[in-house]
């Protein structure tokens, strides 16, 4: 006897539960399984808490109306409450949002003092970052100049950027939320230099080999390259 697959599978953690709701069968098909599996005594409504639902619908795209319909079957009658619904569907700003942090945006101009430029992405500057004139990006930073003002990489909380310059004598430097400022006694240039935060938070800076070992997913398109 062949077992019928099963559309939908309820676990329980420490947080509730997660309806895993399978994403290749018809819709209608996983409303009928949930609407039995909830038919369970177990389920019914009693005296006690909700207790609160993880939906994960995986890679199914669902209407408004579906959602709520989802929501309405899970709880009604019971002391259940939905948490939220977990998709892997990206929607169409979520898309551009990553499009536009995953690509390297290249400028070539001086930011000069009072001036603030803001990049989402990547940044390659050629040219330089004056003395009071700050440079941010949501990735990392490159400047194929001189950085003398200030500089902030992983503007959103991206831990893992990097800065490096050509010459590199900042005011202030920030990775996410970490920063480093720099008195003018200790601002020395420093040649092809780069700057990463240590997996203590710790600002490391030094030449810019250093990222062979420290970021290697920063060559990620070099086994593309044909020698």
């Amino acid at each position: 006897m062949v077992q019928k697959k099963q559309y939908v599978t309820i676990k329980g953690t420490k947080d509730g539960l997660i309806f895993l709701l399978d994403d290749s069968c018809s819709y209608e098909s996983l409303l009928e399984e949930l609407i039995e599996k909830l038919s369970s005594k177990h389920y019914q409504q009693s005296e006690g808490p909700d207790v609160l639902v993880k939906v994960d619908i995986g890679y199914r795209f669902l209407q408004e109306h579906q959602q709520a319909e989802l929501e309405n079957i899970i709880t009604e009658g019971r002391n259940l409450a939905v948490d939220h619904f977990e998709s892997r569907v990206l929607s169409k700003e979520e898309s551009e949002r990553l499009r536009q942090e995953a690509q390297t945006v290249t400028l070539i101009r001086i930011v000069r003092s009072g001036q603030v430029l803001h990049v989402n992405g990547d940044v390659l500057l050629i040219g330089d970052v004056n003395p009071g004139g700050t440079l941010i990006a949501n990735g990392n930073i490159y400047v194929m100049g001189a950085l003398r003002g200030i500089a902030h990489a992983g503007f959103e909380g991206n831990e893992k950027a990097v800065i490096s310059a050509s010459l590199l004598a900042p005011a202030q430097l920030r990775i996410a939320d970490e920063i480093k400022q720099f008195d003018t006694e200790e601002r020395t240039e420093q040649m092809m230099a780069s700057a990463f935060l240590t997996e203590q938070k710790a600002f490391k800076i030094g030449r810019v080999q250093q990222l062979v070992q420290s970021h290697p997913e920063l060559a990620k398109n070099e086994a593309q390259l044909q020698v």
